[in-house]
């Protein structure tokens, strides 16, 4: 089968893989869409670290092709999308109920490979069913939007109240939808004037150019300088955050969400987070969300997030696209011609 591997930083390749069988209580997918998003690009880059040789990918719908003899609550033809980790169930985040946090985790398309292939093969347990009428595009999005849910748990807002979402990339344009269906008042600063579009169609209520010099203070008095009761930086970037606390109000609760490079810095005030009360949130992957995304595919305007499709032979302009932010979400389609 044909597949793309990451050699190493700036380095990948479309490679010939042995096709695998699945175990007995394995299954085999072709992959259809497979979302290629900041974490990838971290990847490739070198500043987020995966195991050299693996097969990228972690963003998935596809097509059961192949049941291992004991799965019984799937069938060949299935379109699914898969929870892309395994823990090791045995330290002590894995026995207090917090698998995401497990230090050990392996993931689809970091440690294994991963859905930018023609085939993959995956426990049973981590295949969720999709309605079989759903755009594979759209399904690919079920992994992100899983994890943006377990944000909004984290956040614990309070209808009624401002948000301020920095970042209009896919991981904050389903947060928007996510804030708007929570009854929040929702507020974007993104750079980019069409993705400021997107996320007034998700839902945002106001969406702010960070390219102007006077967005802050444009942002802050649309709370009649109160501040927003929560800040989420979805963008990844250090400035983000120092904004969040700059711009939160009193008691206010902000959520570091987009993945940063692990040795970037934040310059932030402790003093300002200790006299106004403010709470600094972090969220990492999806634990035991999945299936709610699932559910809520349906519910949310996710046609707004067009996708830029690129078949696997042209995983090179698919990345690329990816870091030249050329469409609102890049998809490889490995079964594309």
């Amino acid at each position: 089968m044909k597949a793309v591997r990451f050699e190493g930083p700036g380095v990948l390749r479309l490679a010939d893989l042995t096709t695998l069988d699945p175990g007995p209580l394995e299954v085999s997918i072709a992959p259809l869409a497979v979302g290629v998003c900041g974490t990838d690009a971290h990847i490739l880059d070198g500043s987020f670290p995966a195991r050299p040789g693996v097969v990228p990918g972690h963003e998935i719908a596809g097509r059961v092709v192949g049941l291992g003899n004991a799965v019984e609550d799937l069938h060949e033809g299935d379109l699914v999308t898969v929870e892309p980790h395994l823990y090791c169930g045995r330290c002590r985040s894995c026995r207090l109920g917090q698998e995401h946090l497990c230090p050990d985790k392996r993931a689809f398309g970091v440690h294994l490979d991963g859905g930018m292939a023609e085939l993959m093969v995956v426990p049973a347990r981590l295949a969720y069913l999709l309605p079989p009428d759903t755009d594979p595009n759209i399904g690919c999005l079920t992994e992100p939007l899983a994890c943006a849910i377990h944000a909004m748990d984290r956040l614990e807002a309070r209808s009624g109240l401002p948000v301020l979402v920095i970042g209009a990339g896919p991981a904050g344009l389903l947060l928007v939808a996510l804030a708007r269906v929570a009854g929040l008042q929702v507020t974007v600063v993104e750079p980019d004037p069409a993705r400021r579009t997107a996320a007034l169609a998700m839902g945002a209520a106001q969406a702010l150019d960070s390219g102007a010099p006077t967005w802050q203070a444009d942002a802050r008095a649309l709370t009649d300088g109160a501040g927003f009761d929560y800040v989420i930086e979805a963008a990844g970037r250090p400035e983000g955050l120092e904004a969040a606390v700059t711009l939160a109000a009193r008691r206010g609760r902000l959520m570091v969400y987009g993945v940063a490079r692990p040795g970037d810095v934040a310059n932030i005030s402790p003093y300002e987070v200790y006299a106004r009360e403010l709470t600094i949130l972090g969220t990492a992957l999806n634990p035991f969300t999945h299936l709610r995304a699932v559910t809520m595919l349906g519910q949310l305007p996710l046609e707004v997030i067009e996708a830029g499709v690129f078949p696997l032979a042209a995983y090179a302009d698919a990345f690329r696209a990816q870091q030249e932010r050329q469409f609102l979400k890049v998809v490889i389609a490995p079964q594309l011609a």
